[in-house]
């Protein structure tokens, strides 16, 4: 659909990209991925028509539709909610309206007429044409997608003027589905989204009908969407077969390669000077020094970047609290009604424990209290009902969303920094700032000149300065990148305190939740484990609470339920006594043969894993061809590795199996 030749890009005096050349077929999923100032954004901005390479070409074939979802900054207003997303099917409904006038026309001519023939034949071709796009289902459509990004059936008589920032977004992006163009451009699409609108939004685009390229933040969400992934590095494209974590993967094997290229390219191009240099001045050699000189000018040079910035940080260890951290015992919580209405009811009759050690990850729509939750924890809004106790020895530090607004505007970053953190040289505020992505002239830049993604990263970085046996983090995450967030994570599983945190990313809760709060519908309901195993319990049966299947049209989160576990009791036979009494149905090993077991699976994970990097290494190879031979080699090759690495993944489940089935 669209072809991008020797393409090249720069954003004033720096250079963001160039000789670019990327084709983008019919059904490709791709994820758009690179390091903060790459050209990301206005790649994709050229992409959709609102911007120009400054050299090289780009062809977009007959027919193509793109769409463009920015990552913010759209308003919408004088229309309802759901008006404005049936204004999207506009033609449709002209078409609606005109078959409407065609029947009555119809209902008034004679049936022998000429005039009644052309207009039955016009009312035919018009309603093949509605019938075959869908237009008696477009009202269903609306509302299924409006559903599904969590906009409520009272949303939808409301003017889109009454919506903040964050849902106006969504109402763009709904605007944008219901199009459904050909090449679906979308730029941080889950910012404005909580967990359960991007779980179906996850599902709907891997059953979308035409092609799509996205940017996002949230690795988990890359992984379940896209196959294939372009990286702007180094100023130049590099393309991978697969989603972000096959990326990672071939992109370490890639950056090896390209180190020994280098290296080699070094070691020849040393032996070069040194032959010239040698023998530069004499006579007999002046053929073999002509033709190295030739030799060294035709050289390429290879480039090796230098190393991505990242935050590296590791939290101060607090002091230990008591084994109970915090406590809640009968707590309602509810705000005073607008206009002498009835009061706003968020909780009634919460009881819930926080140990020491927990990770506590809050899920839940939004709207549904998490922020209310913490904000309670933290101790800056009170309980209106009900009991609040904090545990012995406990220090609370509370990271709000708009946790910059508390900063001196006026004050430079670097000044800032040293008053809240008395007896730390400029060296060392320096490199703490360098770890957060404040480097150079950047640290003696007013707060009120940054950003709302560098100011929420500095208040994040002020914050965790002072070391606190109680975190609570309200979406930490917001204005991180990949990498920050990983490093964060990294940060935080190693903490020695407890966490009570909301966020929006599943990658980052699955990593380090320990449990998990789900919190709506006035009540909070606990979940042990991370959030995977929260929906397993959701649905397998246990704690069941209302989802998106509720809702007609609208499909919940594509997850398999795992298979409960039985008991014994429930699984074995009654004993030969007759008695009926349940019997020891495993099976149980002999120590010697459970080492051999237990040594095999280990070498049979390792044999996996090597399988598994030379079938990602040849499908990178075969990207750039060579020859046919070379291609059909390599096709047979990885045929061969492909039916290998099934006979070993069959393997380590049958031993893996039986190891357990005699625990």
């Amino acid at each position: 659909m669209i072809q991008l030749s020797g393409a090249g890009k720069r954003f004033g005096h720096k250079l963001l990209f160039e000789n670019a050349d990327w084709l983008i077929t019919n059904h490709d999923r791709i994820g758009l991925v690179g390091g903060n100032g790459t050209g990301k954004s206005t790649l994709m901005k050229v992409l959709a028509g609102m911007d120009t390479f400054d050299y090289g070409s780009l062809v977009v074939a007959k027919g193509t539709s793109a769409g463009y979802l920015p990552q913010d900054g759209l308003t919408l207003s004088g229309r309802s909610v759901f008006a404005e997303c049936m204004s999207v099917f506009d033609d449709l409904r002209a078409m609606e309206t005109e078959l409407e006038s065609l029947t009555h026309s119809m209902a008034e001519l004679d049936h022998t007429s000429p005039e009644y023939s052309a207009v039955a034949d016009r009312y035919h071709r018009v309603e093949h044409e509605f019938r075959t796009r869908d237009g008696y289902s477009i009202e269903a459509e609306v509302g299924r997608v409006l559903m599904g990004l969590g906009f409520t059936k009272e949303d939808w008589p409301r003017l889109t003027d009454e919506f903040s920032g964050g849902w106006q977004m969504r109402l763009a992006l709904a605007k944008l589905l219901l199009q459904q163009p050909n090449l679906l451009l979308l730029d941080e699409p889950t910012n404005h989204l909580d967990l359960e609108a991007r779980n179906w939004l996850e599902e709907y685009l891997q059953n979308y009908p035409h092609a799509f390229v996205l940017i996002s933040h949230d690795r988990y969400f890359l992984d379940v969407t896209v196959n294939k992934i372009a990286e702007i590095w180094n100023k130049r494209f590099w393309f991978y077969t697969g989603n972000y974590d096959k990326f990672l993967s071939q992109k370490t094997q890639r950056n090896e390669q390209l180190t020994a290229a280098y290296r080699n390219q070094r070691d020849r191009i040393e032996q070069l000077e040194v032959f010239i240099n040698r023998f530069r001045y004499q006579a007999t050699k002046a053929k073999q020094v002509q033709s190295r000189i030739k030799e060294l000018e035709k050289i390429e040079r290879i480039e090796i970047p230098p190393e991505e910035k990242t935050i590296h940080f590791s939290f101060p260890q607090p002091k230990p609290s008591g084994r109970i951290v915090a406590e809640f015992e009968g707590v309602a919580k509810s705000y005073p009604g607008k206009n002498g209405g009835a009061d706003k009811e968020v909780f009634r009759n919460v009881d819930f424990m926080i140990e020491r050690g927990d990770r506590i990850a809050q899920v839940g729509v939004n709207g549904a209290g998490k922020s209310t939750l913490i904000k309670l924890l933290a101790g800056t809004e009170k309980v209106t009902r009900g009991e609040y106790r904090l545990g012995h020895n406990v220090e609370a530090d509370y990271f709000a969303q708009d946790q910059y607004k508390e900063l001196d505007p006026d004050a430079r970053i670097l000044d800032d920094l040293g008053d809240a953190s008395p007896g730390r040289g400029d060296t060392e505020l320096r490199s703490l700032l360098g770890c957060f992505l404040f480097s150079d002239e950047d640290v003696f830049k007013k707060i009120g000149v940054l950003s709302g993604g560098e100011r929420g990263r500095y208040a994040l970085l002020r914050l965790l300065l002072h070391p606190a046996n109680f975190l609570l983090l309200d979406e930490p995450t917001n204005h991180l990148d990949l990498r920050a967030k990983d490093v964060l994570l990294d940060a935080l599983v190693k903490y020695t305190g407890t966490v009570v945190f909301v966020s929006h990313d599943r990658y980052f809760i699955d990593k380090l939740a320990t449990r998990v709060f789900e919190v709506g519908g006035g009540k909070v309901e606990v979940f042990p484990g991370n959030y995977e195993d929260y929906l397993w319990r959701k649905q397998g049966g246990q704690h069941v609470a209302p989802t998106l299947d509720d809702v007609p049209g609208v499909k919940a989160p594509r997850h398999e339920p795992a298979p409960a576990p039985k008991s014994a009791a429930a699984t074995a036979p009654a004993n030969g006594n007759g008695s009926g009494d349940p019997v020891e149905a495993k099976k149980r090993l002999n120590p010697i043969k459970r080492k051999q077991m237990e040594d095999r699976v280990h070498q049979l994970e390792e044999e996996i894993s090597r399988t598994e990097a030379s079938i990602a290494h040849l499908e990178t190879a075969m990207q750039n061809f060579v020859s046919a031979e070379d291609s059909q080699r390599q096709s047979q090759e990885l045929d061969q590795h492909k039916a290998n690495h099934a006979a070993l993944i069959k393997e380590w489940e049958d031993m893996a199996e039986a190891l357990q089935g005699s625990d």
